[in-house]
């Protein structure tokens, strides 16, 4: 199975339909949201094209392929528009026999880490930051932001196939790989 992993859309319509067009260019099966979908946050300006009914149009229409985690914007007014679950504060896949304890970031990460072994991966979106740490036995991995990248970083997601991690521009360009 074929996985697209982005974070922090926060709003905007415009990134949201770049991010679905890099969907159907990477033909992923399914698409894990790692939280802060709609809005922008009190810490963050407003991203190009924000337009929160926008992208749960745009969203809505892709939701059999859609796994989400809650991010620290999410609320519960969310989950009575959108289409498919957004409270879950954390997922569990699977890959290459290993757990990836996919969540926002904004309760579990580097600092406040869930149990996890060797080899496992903890991937999460929030800091807005791509990164690829190796911690104790284990991976901490995040795709980075859709609509808000910081530190330089470019707009961007990550695949998951065959365990195999790979971090790309919304462009399609990959930058970077890792494999579990």
């Amino acid at each position: 199975m074929k996985w697209m992993i982005a974070s922090d859309i926060h709003g905007s319509a415009a990134w949201c339909g770049k991010m679905l067009a890099a969907l159907e260019r990477e033909q992923a099966d399914k698409l894990l949201l790692l939280g802060d979908l709609l809005y922008h946050g009190p810490r963050n300006d407003l991203p190009e094209g924000y337009a929160p009914k926008e992208v749960i149009k745009m969203l809505n229409g892709v939701k059999q392929k859609i796994f989400c985690v809650r991010g620290n914007c999410e609320a519960e007014v969310d989950q009575m528009v959108l289409e498919f679950p957004v409270l879950a504060d954390y997922c569990l896949l699977e890959a290459a026999g290993h757990l990836v304890f996919a969540t926002h970031g904004h309760h579990y990460n580097l600092q406040s880490p869930p149990l996890l072994g060797a080899g496992d991966v903890l991937l999460h979106g929030h800091t807005h930051v791509p990164a690829k740490v190796q911690q104790e036995g284990w991976w901490y991995l995040n795709p980075g932001s859709v609509s808000l990248p910081k530190e330089g970083s470019a707009h961007s997601y990550m695949v998951l196939e065959g365990g195999t991690f790979t971090w790309k521009d919304l462009e399609g360009t990959a930058y970077d790989s890792m494999t579990v």
